[in-house]
């Protein structure tokens, strides 16, 4: 089986999805491991001493990572990659867009959608020319049953376009699913839109 190379040393995003305990952290980090200093960004919220099982998830991930990695717990992940000096790890998508719609409020989808969409553009346009190597980690959705709630409903939505847009301007792509790596980075991409159509002579 031909192994995944490491992540590249100039300047590119690599983009790695899967589903949940597919080992895509793991690999990410893997990635990442010949590098003797990186930033890696957490999105999700702290460990809480009130929820046991999601502290024991963030030790786990923690104490993987070499103790010459930096990590930096906030939502502005595209701060941190424009004042970046080395690579940087991202991890992950999906608690980052959960991050930017608890800060908006899950009762007003409206006005989280909008916040969610000016933060992902942004997001996009820095890991379109990224100053420094990126590894980008996100949870893919949508491959079992449509939620039940509109909250549910919504995070899946945008959750699957921002890593669409993503996956569009990454250099490469790593499929992760049952502790197996599919490089997608020569995959056609989909087109944003249908050609127009061309009317019968």
């Amino acid at each position: 089986m031909t192994a995944v190379p490491p992540a590249a040393t100039v300047p590119s995003t690599t983009l790695v999805t899967g589903p949940v305990r597919s080992g895509k952290s793991r690999h990410a980090e893997h990635l990442m491991a010949h590098e003797p200093a990186v930033t890696y960004v957490a999105t999700g919220r702290r460990a809480d001493l009130a929820d046991a099982e999601w502290t024991r998830r963030v030790e786990s991930h923690r104490v993987r990572r070499p103790m010459s990695w930096r990590t930096v717990e906030t939502s502005d992940v595209v701060g941190v990659i424009t004042s970046a000096q080395g690579p940087v790890l991202v991890d992950c998508l999906g608690t980052w867009v959960t991050a930017l719609v608890d800060e908006a409020g899950w009762h007003d989808l409206d006005s989280a959608a909008e916040r969610v969409g000016h933060e992902a553009r942004a997001l996009v346009e820095v890991l379109h020319t990224p100053p420094v190597p990126v590894v980008v980690v996100t949870n893919e959705v949508g491959w079992s049953l449509v939620p039940t709630t509109a909250s549910g409903r919504f995070f899946q939505d945008e959750l699957g376009r921002l890593n669409a847009a993503v996956s569009a301007v990454a250099a490469a792509v790593h499929l992760v699913v049952a502790g197996r790596v599919v490089d997608l980075s020569d995959a056609a991409v989909v087109p944003a839109a249908l050609p127009p159509a061309v009317p019968d002579a």
